[in-house]
C-alpha cells in the first residue's frame, strides 16, 4: 500500500492506494485520506485505510455464492475479466478431438477418485478394447464415463434430477448396486485425522434441493455467463452429495453438461490440480465464494486446448 497526492490549488488530497494485477490489467483500490494532513494525522489515517482495504480486497476477490446473492456490478466485471484470461472460444470439436477428449476426461476424472488405471491403458480400452489386468471396477468405470460423455453430447436436456440420476446410472450401472437411485442413508466425510470436511445435506431433503437447483438454474440460465452456471451446479451437486458414492464424477460430467448446452467446448480437471480442486470446494462450502472453482476451470481450459 502507497500514499497518493493529489494537488488541487493550495490544498493537498491523500489517498491510500493498494494495486495489483488481475489477468493483464492493474487494478487499484484507494481510499479517501482527507486533504493538507500533518505527518502525525496522515500516520493515523493511513492505519485505519490499512484495515479497509483490506476487507476491499477480500471482497474483490470473492464472487458470492449467486444462489444466495444477486450478483454485484463489480462481481460479474471479475468474471469478465477472469473469462478473457481463460481464453475460451466456442468451437465445434471433430470426431477424433471428441475421442481424444473423453479418453483424458475418463481417465483423469476416474484417477482423481482413486482409479489405477494409466491414461494408456484407458486409451488402449477405449480405442482397442483391450482390458488391462487390473480392477475390474476401474474398467467399467472407465468405459462409463465414456458413454455418459456420448450421452450429454446427445441429449438436448441442462439439468434435472432425472438427468443427474440417468449419468450416475450410466457411470455405475455395472459397479454400484444404487446406481441412479439417490442415497436414503446420511454421508460423513473424514480426513486421515477424522476431521469431518463434509457432511452431506439430509438424505430426506436431497430431491427438495435439486428441484430448488434446476429452479435457479432455470431462472438464470440466459442471465449470468455459462462458465457461472457451470460451477454452480457443479459445487451444488458435490455439496448436496446426492449418492453413497460417484458424486465427483457425476459433478464433473453435469458441468460440462452445461458448457456444451451454452455452445462451449467441454472442460477437463486435471489429477494434478487434484488439491487445488479440492480447496476451490472448500471455499464453496466454507464461505460461499465460487471464484476459486471457475479459476481453476479456466487454467484447465487453457490447458486442454494447448495439448
Amino acid at each position: 500500500m502507497f500514499i497518493e497526492t493529489r494537488q488541487k490549488g493550495k490544498n493537498k488530497k491523500y489517498y491510500a492506494v493498494q494495486s495489483f494485477r488481475e489477468g493483464k490489467e492493474v487494478v487499484k483500490i484507494r481510499k479517501y485520506l482527507g486533504q493538507n494532513l500533518s505527518k502525525q494525522e496522515l500516520c493515523e489515517k493511513q492505519k485505519q485505510a490499512a484495515t479497509h482495504i483490506k476487507k476491499q480486497l477480500k471482497y474483490y476477490r470473492e464472487i458470492r455464492d449467486p444462489l444466495k446473492y444477486a450478483l454485484s456490478s463489480a462481481e460479474l466485471q471479475q468474471l469478465k475479466t477472469l473469462e478473457s484470461r481463460g481464453a475460451i472460444k466456442i468451437e465445434h470439436l471433430s470426431e477424433q478431438k471428441w475421442r481424444r477428449f473423453s479418453e483424458v476426461f475418463s481417465y483423469h476424472t476416474n484417477a482423481i477418485e482413486g482409479s489405477t488405471l494409466t491414461q494408456h491403458e484407458v486409451t488402449e480400452l477405449i480405442e482397442k478394447g483391450k482390458i488391462p489386468s487390473k480392477n475390474p471396477q476401474d474398467v467399467e468405470e472407465s468405459r462409463g464415463v465414456v458413454e455418459a460423455i456420448q450421452y450429454i453430447r446427445k441429449t438436448k436436456e441442462h439439468l434435472s434430477p432425472g438427468l443427474i440420476k440417468k449419468i450416475h446410472n450410466i457411470v455405475f450401472k455395472h459397479t454400484k448396486s444404487f446406481a441412479g437411485r439417490f442415497r436414503n442413508v446420511e454421508v460423513v466425510i473424514r480426513d486421515s485425522l477424522g476431521n469431518i470436511v463434509h457432511r452431506g445435506a439430509p438424505s430426506q431433503q436431497i430431491e427438495h434441493l435439486l428441484k430448488e437447483l434446476v429452479q435457479w438454474y432455470g431462472e438464470n440460465k440466459k442471465k449470468y455467463p455459462p462458465i457461472l452456471l457451470a460451477a454452480v451446479v457443479h459445487n451444488q451437486v458435490e455439496n448436496i452429495h446426492p449418492f453413497q458414492d460417484g458424486n465427483g464424477r457425476v459433478g464433473r460430467l453435469l458441468l460440462n453438461n452445461i458448457l456444451l448446452k451454452h455452445k462451449l467446448p467441454p472442460v477437463n480437471i486435471q489429477l494434478e490440480k487434484r488439491q487445488t480442486y479440492y480447496q476451490a470446494l472448500q471455499a464453496y462450502q466454507n464461505t460461499g465464494n465460487i471464484r476459486p472453482i471457475i479459476e481453476l476451470i479456466l487454467k484447465e481450459y487453457k490447458k486442454l486446448r494447448k495439448g
